[in-house]
């Protein structure tokens, strides 16, 4: 594990028991009353927001026997635990409150029915994460976080230090990293797209998920270096989604598996995230665990790639925004939707070198929108159209995604047909134009 363990005599933090003492009831009160000549209601004090938890004696200022990191925070134990302190990827279980130094409570746990799940590597506040790294199962301590260890002026956020009493209850270690991390090793196998994997643990089962079944598994990702950035195991709950809607690598992976197998990839950057702009960036390495495949109807064939993908033939119809269109099919109403209304459609969508990348005819079911909230092309192109109409449309890059990142590129090129039109709005859907 390349997550450094830090102990207690390394920050400075002694393990002092102490009996929690918490007197008198620190609420703020909020009673702005009617406003008086000269005065103005808006100095009266605001009313805390959520659950007010009365507050140590000492939440103002840290006491003498609290001992200070090099960071700033001001730490003491209330009452001891056992066991090794988290690591930089573990997650953990904690129960906790925590206050201004005025006494107003702005987060506690007290109450739920759930403790709270705080990812080491990714906390909701800076301090929080080293506050905890010093923490033993079974212990609590409170600490006084300096504001730049919390939420650094963030626009309404509590301001000033926040004092934190926290109980670690459980700590979700995270996977070891893999000693093979920087590259697949000799014995790993190598498919024709370029995946490496090897079989760590071998499954029960005989049947393999198509790519458009849905699985549950455990998994956790690294990038080459050994910097663990996801894991469904650190969050204590497997995930389960669709074969075919995560990156080319896990679809093309998930389908050499049986129930039970656990097995490492190595996904090069093509097959991952192709360097979208704030995903982990190069090859990807992936322990993944099938735990269920959830069998699904195979989907209907994809619609054939149009012959005229690649430009709009001479007979298709060209708007002065630069919109070319052809019907296909017509249709049997009257009325043309607006831009405020509602649509109901089956679409493909294709690149000029005849690459599908969306499509609700695959998905097996119509999609809903409203026409104001979508590509340029598609508000204006839909409005041409009656119910029952089926259109090509070749929509320029700047009434399509302008070449935005992560988003298809170019001219794009799509058959759609107008179902219904409905006058409620709907919210967009995944995969929406």
């Amino acid at each position: 594990m390349l997550a450094l363990v830090v102990s207690l005599a390394l920050l400075g933090c002694t393990s002092q028991s102490a009996d929690p003492v918490k007197t008198g009831d620190a609420k703020a009160v909020a009673n702005a009353g009617d406003a008086k000549a000269g005065g103005d209601a808006t100095d009266a004090p605001k009313k805390p927001r959520g659950k007010q938890v009365p507050a140590p004696p000492d939440v103002a200022v840290a006491p003498t026997d609290a001992v200070t990191t090099p960071s700033g925070i001001a730490c003491k134990s209330i009452s001891p635990g056992e066991g090794e302190a988290p690591s930089d990827n573990d997650s953990v279980k904690v129960q906790l409150t925590a206050w201004t130094a005025d006494g107003t409570t702005v987060e506690t746990t007290e109450g739920r029915k759930t403790p709270k799940l705080v990812r080491m590597n990714r906390p909701p506040v800076p301090g929080l994460a080293e506050a905890i790294k010093q923490m033993k199962t079974g212990e609590t301590m409170r600490f006084w976080v300096p504001p730049e260890l919390t939420y650094k002026g963030r626009k309404g956020a509590p301001e000033g230090t926040i004092v934190y009493e926290i109980k670690l209850e459980e700590v979700l270690r995270a996977p070891t990293t893999p000693p093979d991390v920087a590259a697949a090793p000799a014995d790993a196998q190598k498919t024709a797209s370029g995946l490496a994997y090897k079989v760590l643990a071998a499954g029960t089962g005989t049947a393999k998920p198509d790519k458009w079944d849905r699985v549950q598994v455990h998994y956790t990702g690294w990038t080459t270096d050994g910097k663990m950035f996801d894991s469904s195991v650190t969050r204590g709950r497997p995930s389960t989604f669709p074969v075919d809607r995560v990156v080319p690598g896990w679809t093309e992976g998930l389908q050499l598996m049986v129930k039970g197998d656990k097995t490492r990839f190595w996904v090069p950057e093509s097959l991952a995230y192709a360097g979208a702009p704030g995903k982990p960036a190069g090859m990807l390495v992936f322990d993944v665990e099938l735990i269920e495949i959830e069998e699904q109807p195979e989907p209907p064939p994809p619609p054939e790639v149009p012959a005229d993908v690649a430009a709009a033939p001479e007979d298709a119809t060209k708007t002065a925004s630069g919109l070319a269109y052809k019907v296909l099919t017509k249709g049997t109403g009257d009325v043309k939707p607006k831009a405020t209304d509602t649509v109901e459609v089956h679409y493909s969508g294709w690149t000029t070198d005849g690459k599908m990348f969306d499509s609700s005819v695959t998905r097996g079911k119509p999609t809903s929108f409203p026409l104001n909230r979508v590509i340029k092309g598609w508000t204006e192109g839909l409005q041409l159209m009656v119910v029952g109409e089926k259109t090509r449309f070749w929509i320029p890059v700047e009434l399509a995604y302008e070449n935005k990142p992560g988003k298809p590129a170019g001219m794009l090129v799509f058959d759609v047909e107008l179902l219904s039109i409905k006058d409620a709005s709907a919210a967009l859907p995944p995969g929406h134009p």
